[in-house]
Parts: C-alpha cells; sequence; structure tokens
C-alpha cells in the first residue's frame, strides 16, 4: 500500500468493468483523496455512489474533470475525440490523462484532433490487458489486474513525471506495467486478442446457424467452450475496436486465412508429415514461449525478476547426483541434426532455456523436430540447403552460443534474418565473430549500441573460405567461423592461440563430416554433406562444478556425480581442484555419442590451497571460473588467476561481478585487467564459515548467481541473490537438486 494518495481527484469519464474494477483499487489503496465519475447512465451512476465507489457522479464529464489531477477515460474507444473535446477547456494543466482502451493508434488521433501538435505532457494512452466475461459497473473486481500486463503507450510529448505516476498507480493494482510504441502496441493486440476474439465471435456465428446448432452446443467439448467463451464480450465494444483497429487487424486476418489455407490444402492432400510437423511447430511455439515467460515479468531495466535465499550450512550433502545434458552439445545435436540429411535421435537433451532458444529458432526456419520428451528429440534434417527464412526475428534469449553459432550459419544463407535476445544478450559484444564473418563475404550488422545485438545478417549468394587467427580463445567464435564454412568455397581453418573445447569438430565428424586438426589450426573443406546420427548428450560438467566445488568445501560431504561429460577441452576445473589440493576421482570411464564420460566423485577437503592457476587451463575451465572463486575463497592461502579476459565479456562482467559479491561477503580479492587475486580465508582442517551474509546482485548472469548458492555452505549469515531467473537458461533443475543434496534454498518470484 502507497502511504500517501498518489492523486487528489480522479474522474472516470465511463465506470464500466475497467473502470469500476480500477476505482476499486484505487479506494481500497487509498490512492486518491477524492473519486467521482462521469457516464451517460444514471443507473450506473446511482450503483456506483451505493456500492460506495465514488463520491460524485455526473451525466456531464465537464462537472467530473474540474480540478481532477488524473482523468481515466474509460469509454468507448470511438468516443473519445468528442469527450476530450468537451472536457478540454476544464482539463487542469498538470492533469495526467490516460484512457484502457484496446486500441492506442484512434485515441491518440483523436487527442491530436482536439489539441493538435501540442499534446498536453500528461496525456499517457494506456491499456490493461485483463477482463471477464460479464460486463458494467457490477461485474468490476479489485484483483481484476493482479499478474496481468498493462501497457503504457507514452509520446515524445508524454511527461515522465506522468508515466512514473500511471506506473506506480498500476503496479499498486498489481499489475506488471511495460511501455510501448502506439503502432506496435495495436499491431501486437491486432494479433493476440482482436483477432482471436473475432474469431470466436465467427465459429459462435457459424455454428449457431446450422440446423442441429442445439445438438453442436450441447455436446461441445471443453476446448470449445474456453475458446468460445471470449465471444460473451461485449458486442458494442468489439464493434468499436475491430473499426478503430482496423488496418492492423484486417492483416492479421490476411495472415490467419493464409495459413487455414495451407492447412485444408495438407489435410486434403493427406500430406501427413507436413501436417505433424505444422502442428508440432505449433504445439512447441507456445510451449516454448510459455516457458521462456512463465513466472517472470520481461527484464526491462534490468529489473529483479527472481531472488535466491540461501541460509547458512547444509545437511546431509552426500549421495550421487545426476546433473542435466551438457549445453553445449546440445545445441550443436539441434544445428547439426537440422542441416543433416535423415533423421537424428537426441537422447540426454538439455531442456533448459538457452538450448530450447536454439530448438525454436530452427522450427521457425522450417524444420520439423519432435520432443524434447524426457530428454528425447527426434529431428528431420532438411539438409544443407532446406532452411527457410523465418517468418520474424529469431529470439536467442539469453543464448550467447544459439547467436554466435547461427551467425556462421545464417551468414550462408540465401534470405534475411534478424536475431535479437534478452536485456542480458543484447549487451553481450557480437563483432568478434561479425568480423571474420564479413572477411568470408558475409552481411551481417550488429545493430545494438557497441556491436551488440540485434544482429541483421542479409542473405548471401556465396562465401569464400580463409585462414583465420582467433586474436583470444573462443570455442563460440572457432565455431560460428567453422558453420560457415560448411557453405564457404574452399577450406575455412582456424588457428586458436590456446585449446578451446571442441564439440563442434567432434560433433561434425559424428555426422559424417571430415574435419582436420592439427595441433591448435582446425580446418574443414566448404561443399560436402552431413548424414544423420544418434547424438546421446552427457551430463554437463559447468553444471556438475557446483556440486565439486560445493562438496570440496563442506564438511563430511561425499558425492557422486554421474555420466559427467570429460571432454578434453572441459577438464580445467578437475585439473585446477586436483591442484588445490581436492579429494577428487574420475572413475568409469567410457565413450557416448563420441563424447567422452566418467562418474566422479568429491570428497570434503581438509587441505584446500590457493595457487597461481596455469594459464593453460584457463581455456579448459572458462565457463567453471566462478565456482572456482568461491572455492579460492575458502582455501588457505592466495589463489592468482592471469590470462582470462574473456570472462569480461560473457553474460555478465564475471570478473568484476564476482569481485563485488565476494568483497561484500568479506573476501578480499582484487579484479585485475586479465583475472583476479583472491586472499583465501580457509585454513587446513578448519571447516569454520568465511563468508559474511550479504544481498549479492548476480546481473541476471546464470553462474554467478549458482556460485554464489553454493557460498552458503560456509556463509555464517543469509545470502540473498537478485536476479535469478536466467539459471534456468542452463540448469532447470539446480534448486531442486540442491535441496535434494541438503541446500538451504529458497526461490521467492
Amino acid at each position: 500500500m502507497i502511504n500517501q494518495p498518489l492523486f487528489k481527484k480522479v474522474a472516470f469519464i465511463g465506470l464500466g468493468l475497467i473502470g469500476s474494477s480500477l476505482a476499486r483499487v484505487i479506494k481500497q489503496q487509498q490512492l486518491a483523496s477524492h473519486i467521482v465519475a462521469s457516464t451517460r447512465s444514471k443507473k450506473t451512476l446511482d450503483a456506483a455512489l451505493q456500492m460506495g465507489l465514488i463520491e460524485a457522479g455526473f451525466q456531464d464529464p465537464v462537472e467530473a474533470v474540474q480540478d481532477a489531477d488524473l482523468i481515466v477515460l474509460a469509454l468507448p474507444v470511438r468516443a473519445t475525440e468528442q469527450v476530450l473535446a468537451r472536457i478540454r477547456p476544464y482539463v487542469a494543466q498538470d492533469a495526467i490523462i490516460t484512457d484502457v482502451g484496446s486500441t492506442k493508434g484512434n485515441v491518440v488521433a483523436a487527442a491530436k484532433a482536439v489539441y493538435g501538435d501540442d499534446l498536453p505532457a500528461g496525456f499517457v494512452p494506456g491499456h490493461p490487458i485483463a477482463g471477464a466475461e460479464h460486463t458494467g459497473v457490477h461485474a468490476g473486481r479489485v484483483d481484476l489486474f493482479a499478474q496481468h500486463k498493462v501497457i503504457l503507450t507514452p509520446l515524445s510529448t508524454s511527461a515522465d513525471w506522468a508515466v512514473e505516476k500511471l506506473s506506480q498507480l498500476w503496479q499498486a493494482a498489481e499489475a506488471d506495467v511495460i511501455c510501448m510504441d502506439v503502432n506496435k502496441h495495436d499491431e501486437v493486440l491486432a494479433h493476440t486478442s482482436h483477432l482471436p476474439h473475432l474469431m470466436a465471435f465467427n465459429l459462435v456465428e457459424q455454428l449457431a446457424n446450422r440446423e442441429d446448432n442445439l445438438d453442436i452446443f450441447r455436446y461441445a467439448a471443453g476446448g470449445f467452450r474456453d475458446f468460445s467463451r471470449i465471444a460473451a464480450s461485449d458486442p458494442h465494444m468489439w464493434h468499436d475496436i475491430f473499426f478503430a483497429n482496423k488496418p492492423a487487424i484486417l492483416k492479421a486476418i490476411d495472415g490467419f486465412e493464409a495459413q487455414l489455407a495451407i492447412f485444408r490444402q495438407l489435410i486434403e492432400d493427406e500430406d501427413s508429415q507436413a501436417l505433424m510437423g505444422r502442428l508440432g511447430h505449433a504445439q512447441a511455439a507456445r510451449q516454448h514461449f510459455n516457458h521462456m515467460l512463465a513466472n517472470k515479468p520481461l527484464m526491462e531495466n534490468t529489473k529483479v525478476t527472481q531472488q535466491f535465499r540461501i541460509s547458512p550450512g547444509a545437511h546431509n550433502f552426500q549421495g550421487k547426483f545426476s546433473v542435466p545434458g551438457d549445453k553445449s552439445v546440445s545445441h550443436r545435436s539441434i544445428m547439426f541434426g537440422a542441416i543433416a540429411e535423415g533423421t537424428t535421435q537426441v537422447t540426454g537433451f538439455l531442456e533448459g532455456e538457452d538450448a530450447l532458444a536454439t530448438l525454436q529458432a530452427f522450427r521457425d526456419m522450417g524444420v520439423a523436430i519432435e520432443g524434447p520428451k524426457n530428454g528425447e528429440v527426434t529431428i528431420h534434417g532438411v539438409g544443407m540447403h532446406g532452411l527457410k527464412a523465418p517468418a520474424s526475428a529469431l529470439y536467442m534469449g539469453n543464448s550467447g552460443t544459439s547467436m554466435r553459432l547461427l551467425s556462421g550459419m545464417l551468414a550462408a544463407q540465401q534470405f534475411d534474418s534478424v536475431m535479437t535476445g534478452d536485456a542480458s544478450l543484447s549487451k553481450r559484444p557480437m563483432e568478434r565473430i561479425a568480423k571474420p564473418l564479413r572477411l568470408m563475404g558475409a552481411q551481417i550488422q550488429s545493430t545494438g549500441e557497441r556491436g551488440t545485438p540485434p544482429l541483421s545478417i542479409s542473405a548471401n549468394a556465396g562465401l569464400k573460405g580463409i585462414h583465420y587467427d582467433l586474436p583470444m580463445a573462443s570455442a563460440q567464435v572457432k565455431s560460428g567461423l567453422l558453420l560457415a564454412g560448411l557453405w564457404a568455397d574452399g577450406e575455412t581453418s582456424i588457428t586458436e592461440p590456446e585449446p578451446t573445447r571442441d564439440h563442434t569438430e567432434r560433433m561434425l565428424r559424428a555426422f559424417g563430416y571430415d574435419v582436420k586438426t592439427e595441433g591448435n589450426r582446425i580446418s574443414l573443406q566448404g561443399g560436402g554433406k552431413l548424414t544423420a546420427t544418434h547424438i546421446q548428450v552427457p551430463s554437463d560438467i559447468s553444471s556438475a562444478a557446483f556440486f565439486m566445488v560445493g562438496a570440496t568445501i563442506c564438511e563430511n560431504a561425499d558425492v557422486t556425480l554421474e555420466a559427467v561429460g570429460i571432454n578434453p577441452t572441459r577438464t580445467g576445473i578437475i585439473e585446477i581442484l586436483k591442484q588445490m589440493g581436492a579429494d577428487l576421482t574420475v572413475f568409469n570411464e567410457r565413450i557416448a555419442g563420441g563424447e567422452p564420460i566418467a562418474d566422479i566423485r568429491i570428497r570434503a577437503t581438509r587441505t584446500l590451497k590457493g595457487i597461481h592457476i596455469p594459464e593453460d587451463q584457463v581455456p579448459l575451465a572458462i565457463d567453471e571460473f566462478p565456482a572456482l572463486f568461491i572455492a579460492a575463497a575458502c582455501a588457505e592461502g592466495q589463489t592468482v588467476l592471469t590470462g582470462a579476459a574473456e570472462l569480461r565479456v560473457k553474460e555478465s562482467d564475471r570478473i568484476q561481478v564476482m569481485a563485488d559479491g565476494l568483497q561484500a561477503m568479506g573476501i578480499q580479492c582484487t579484479p585485475t585487467e586479465d583475472g583476479i587475486i583472491i586472499e583465501g580465508q580457509g585454513k587446513a582442517g578448519d571447516w569454520s564459515t568465511v563468508f559474511n551474509g550479504a544481498e549479492i546482485e548476480s546481473h541476471h548472469d546464470h553462474r554467478i548467481a549458482m556460485s554464489f548458492s553454493i557460498a552458503g555452505l560456509r556463509s555464517h549469515g543469509e545470502i540473498i541473490i537478485n536476479g535469478t531467473e536466467t539459471v534456468a537458461t542452463s540448469f532447470p533443475t539446480f534448486t531442486a537438486l540442491t535441496q535434494q543434496a541438503g541446500f538451504n534454498i529458497q526461490v521467492i518470484e
């Protein structure tokens, strides 16, 4: 509840479902000293007065708006111009004028017809995306907007203070407030709201005109009832909306009719594979975007969307655990299976948001993919030249791997494409992959600031193979260039300053493509083909790292991690922990899907020591360093890391962000240009706490969040970690497994 009223007097023009619901919120939360309303219906005003929603009611809006500092237009959208013209002389100069209509372009046009281009600073159109089957003043509910979105569409003339006060008002109604361009709002709502309502009205009208309509409605299943429910909405309101947003709705109808015609033809032709592909794509798209957005408000302005709260210590940190599938291998299994000839079966696929973003991107490019279900995915490859232009931008979420590797593939396609990402990915540099791709002939542009996403890639008639010396070790850049080289004329070769993970080379060979490795030089000839195969994804050593470090620093811990990938380009975490004295055993080594795997046993380590980390191990443990920093803080003596400048351009600046968090928890450390110096607080045989409780900013970096979570094992105070929603990108079962392991971790949405 807001202690001081936001407004002196709120005037509603119209008082139906939306207006009366907002009036209930204002009254309950004491957001205004006075609430009045104007409507042509005396019956509505009398009801509102009797319910205590308003203090005064008027049939003339002029009487309502005088001295009001907030005017809410809750009336039919086509009446906006007439009402604005009527009240204009009586509106206070500093009053906020907003509306609740489902279309915005016509509201702005109405305001300009009345005010010209000199619109009031307080004019901020708005749209609460909430509703109910019943309408009218009696249908209002104080919780109508809770957990729903409210879209504000401020104009260039709208004052910041007006937008801020409206945001506070809607947030008090427990709504998620976002801002959007007027035209974008109308286009989006035409497809997501207006078209579905029109379809529902159309379907009910169609069935009602059948001779057997009584039986149709008597035996209708739940799906029909759910879909047709919105046809019970107010016809007058929707009549106005359909005309008010005419251009966007007609465009949406055209798109629907074209798509429906395709489905009709597939059914008529009994084209089973094509129909299953489209049905599967639609189902997967809904599941994908529901999963990506479930319980997570948009990360606008790096807003905290989720917290971890970790209580000190742990109990019974022992047992066998299986961490999720390797993210790097999961990404590549989709990419290579999509362009292979034949059907590829994948098991152990990581169903985290990053890998799912890659999967959805290839569905959007016309690849039929079944699953994932319990880690199993079936990919019906389209061959090297079968990808199709996506209908819209490809959304990569938080996945830098997806964007950089796909840059190489898309640079060779004969269609234009755009890749976007979330707030975190949109800050990551992409010029490291874009620059060498341009040398191959790609037309690629980073349209964000300082070479950051979105990436815009133009159709290409042909790439040329090049030799490229990587200035900085990066498996993502290497892989992106090798993938572009699949389509390039001639040889593409890359020389690495240090070996990096070789999943791309291994998997290309598994798909039958010849890749040569000579020392630090990797090369391939363009123009070949990939043949479908079976891929078994091993458990991800990067995810296992958190349990490895946790068991190392926790008294009496004894943990076995099963079937972990031990690709020699990824085992830096094992070697570094061993050099620090960790009690760690690798056993039961075998090969699965072309990748080496093993079981790893880790026990509590009494004599963990600080070391100078060898630089040749840095590329082999680049993703695991945040967890290793926690181990270093619990070790005896100083740990020094050099040669790790790559850490500064990950999902966050991991050197600085980890240093900030460690210092907040009482650990002395000094970040350097390419590493960090950490003064370990541990002593041999001493299991006492080393970390203070603190509130940590993860900067929406999944590995930062998980690393500070395991610090709770040696903390003597509560640790709060902000911005942890991205943990689901790589380790969706992290909290469940850590709780099973004895961590005291709580998720706060």
